[in-house]
C-alpha cells in the first residue's frame, strides 16, 4: 500500500493518490491532473476511483477531467445545493476496495453540507483505520470554517462539532490527511506542517480542546473569514465539471503591435515581482505577482475576463497561467513578449510607483493634511492586533468595492505588512484614476523595526 501527497503551491491544496495491488484512487484532484496518472503508473497501478471530500470553493476540481482520462468513477457526497453531474453519490458506510485496502465513507457535514471523510483500512494488518482523509472538516492545528451558510450559522457549527467527534472515534493511531495546509483561506489557524495523527490533534488542536458543543458553536460563530467573490463561481463550476487544460499551458507571446490591438478589451495583469512593478509598469495594469495569484486573483477578476499578462519571460507567464487556471481563469490572450525595458526603450508609455520610508510616513502624520490618508490594506485581524495611529483600514481584496468611499483628488500612502499587498492595492487605485499614490515600503514591519508608536 502507498499514499502519495500532491501539494499545489499558492492554494496550499493537498490531494492524494492511494494505491495497492495494481489499483489506485485519487482524493480531491486538482484541474491539472497528469501528476496523478504519473504517480499511479510509477507504482504499476491504474486509477479506478476518484473521491471528492466536498464541493470546493477555492479551486477548480479536476475530478471530471481525471475521470475522462482514466475511466475511473467519481464519488461525491449528498449535495442539497445541486447535482454534481459527473459523480455518483457516496453515503455513510459505503465501502470501496482499492487493491488490498479499503475506504469507508463517513458523512462529516459542517464545513459544507456535502462533506465526506474517508477512513483508510489495510486489510492485511489489523481492524483499526490506518488513516483518514478529512477534506476541510479537520486540519492540522485547526478545523474547517463554517461561514458558508450564514442563515444557518449555529446549525452548521453544531454539525461540524458532531462530525469531528465521529472522525475522532476512528482512534488516535489514524494518520490525518486534510485537503489543505497552512496558508489556505479555508482555515486561519493551521499548523505549518503536514504530518499529524488524530491522537496528536485530540491533545493539541485548539478547537478540539473545546469539549462542550455549545462552546464550540459560540467559538465558530465568532470567527471572521474572508470570502473572495470567485468562491461562488467555483461552487457553480464544480457542479458541472471543469474543461481540460490546454497542454502545454503556455500563453502566446505578443508583439508590441498585437498587444496594442488587444489591450483595450483585456485586463492587463502584471505578474512580475512587486519591486518590478514599483520600478516600471504599464499604465492601467493590475499588479498581481505570480506568488500571490492564488490568494488574490479571485478578488479582482471576473470569470469572463480576457487577460493579457506582463511577465519577465515565457516561464513566468506559464506559471502564472497555471495558477490562474487552477482557480478558473484561463481566458489568457497572451503575454507581452518584449521586456518592459525594451517596451520603454521603444518610447512607449510606462508608469512608476513612488515609495516612502517609515520616517517620511511619521513626518506626514506629525503634520497632518486633510488631503492625505495612510491606507492600511491588511486584513481585519491584523489591523485589530496592531496599527499605526490615524491609519484608515480597507482590506486589499475589498478595495475595488470601496473606491466610492475615497476621494480621487486626495493623496494616499498605501501600506500592509511588508509592502507586497500594498503594491496590489496601489495598482487598483492607479487603475481607478487616483494619481497621488505612493507606497510605504516595508510597511508595518519597517514601522515596528524603528520603534515608532502603534496602537
Amino acid at each position: 500500500m502507498f499514499v502519495e501527497k500532491v501539494k499545489s503551491a499558492g492554494l496550499a491544496h493537498l490531494s492524494y493518490v492511494i494505491g495497492s495491488a495494481g489499483e489506485a484512487a485519487v482524493v480531491d484532484p486538482r484541474r491539472d491532473c497528469a501528476v496523478y496518472i504519473e504517480l499511479a503508473a510509477a507504482q504499476h497501478c491504474r486509477i479506478t476511483h476518484i473521491f471528492e471530500t466536498h464541493r470546493n470553493e477555492d479551486l477548480v476540481s479536476g475530478a471530471s477531467v481525471l475521470s475522462a482520462l482514466t475511466g475511473a468513477a467519481v464519488y461525491h457526497g449528498p449535495n442539497p445545493a445541486g447535482e454534481v453531474v459527473y459523480a455518483s453519490t457516496a453515503v455513510e458506510g459505503d465501502e470501496f476496495g482499492i487493491g488490498k485496502v479499503r475506504l469507508r465513507v463517513l458523512e462529516t457535514p459542517g464545513h459544507t453540507d456535502d462533506s465526506l471523510s474517508f477512513a483508510l483500512y489495510d486489510t492485511d494488518f489489523g481492524e483499526q483505520a490506518v488513516a483518514v482523509f478529512t477534506g476541510d472538516a479537520l486540519f492540522v492545528g485547526d478545523v474547517g470554517r463554517t461561514d458558508f451558510y450564514p442563515d444557518r450559522a449555529e446549525e452548521v457549527a453544531g454539525l461540524l462539532y458532531d462530525s469531528l467527534q465521529k472522525i475522532l472515534q476512528l482512534g488516535d493511531q489514524a494518520i490525518l490527511y486534510p485537503a489543505h495546509g497552512a496558508g489556505s483561506v479555508c482555515g486561519s489557524g493551521m499548523a505549518d506542517r503536514e504530518l499529524s495523527t488524530l491522537g496528536y490533534e485530540r491533545m493539541n488542536n485548539p478547537r478540539l480542546q473545546i469539549e462542550r458543543r455549545e462552546a464550540f458553536i459560540e467559538a465558530k460563530i465568532a470567527e471572521h473569514h474572508l470570502q473572495p467573490p470567485y468562491f461562488r463561481h467555483m461552487e457553480e463550476l464544480n457542479l458541472s465539471g471543469a474543461s481540460p487544460l490546454r497542454h502545454p499551458l503556455a500563453p502566446a507571446p505578443l508583439t508590441s503591435q498585437r498587444f496594442k490591438e488587444l489591450r483595450q478589451d483585456c485586463v492587463l495583469l502584471d505578474v512580475r515581482s512587486a519591486s518590478s512593478f514599483l520600478g516600471a509598469h504599464l499604465p492601467d495594469s493590475l499588479a498581481l505577482p505570480v506568488t500571490m495569484i492564488s490568494a488574490f486573483a479571485g478578488w479582482f477578476l471576473e470569470p469572463g475576463d480576457e487577460l493579457i499578462l506582463v511577465a519577465n519571460d515565457t516561464e513566468q507567464a506559464a506559471l502564472a497561467a497555471l495558477h490562474l487556471a487552477r482557480i478558473g481563469y484561463d481566458r489568457i490572450q497572451g503575454f507581452l513578449a518584449p521586456s518592459l525595458a525594451a517596451w520603454a526603450a521603444a518610447g512607449e508609455a510606462f508608469g512608476t510607483l513612488p515609495v516612502v520610508d517609515a520616517h517620511t510616513v511619521r513626518g506626514r502624520r506629525q503634520e497632518p493634511r486633510d488631503d492625505w490618508t495612510l491606507l492600511d490594506v491588511r486584513d481585519e485581524e491584523e489591523f485589530a492586533q496592531v496599527s499605526i495611529p490615524g491609519a484608515r483600514h480597507l482590506y486589499v481584496g475589498e478595495l475595488p468595492g470601496s473606491l466610492a468611499e475615497l476621494a480621487p483628488e486626495s493623496a494616499y500612502t498605501v501600506m500592509c505588512g511588508s509592502g507586497a499587498r500594498a503594491t496590489i492595492a496601489a495598482s487598483v487605485l492607479l487603475r481607478a484614476g487616483f494619481d497621488k499614490v505612493d507606497l510605504f515600503l516595508g510597511s508595518m514591519g519597517a514601522w515596528k523595526s524603528v520603534g515608532f508608536s502603534t496602537e
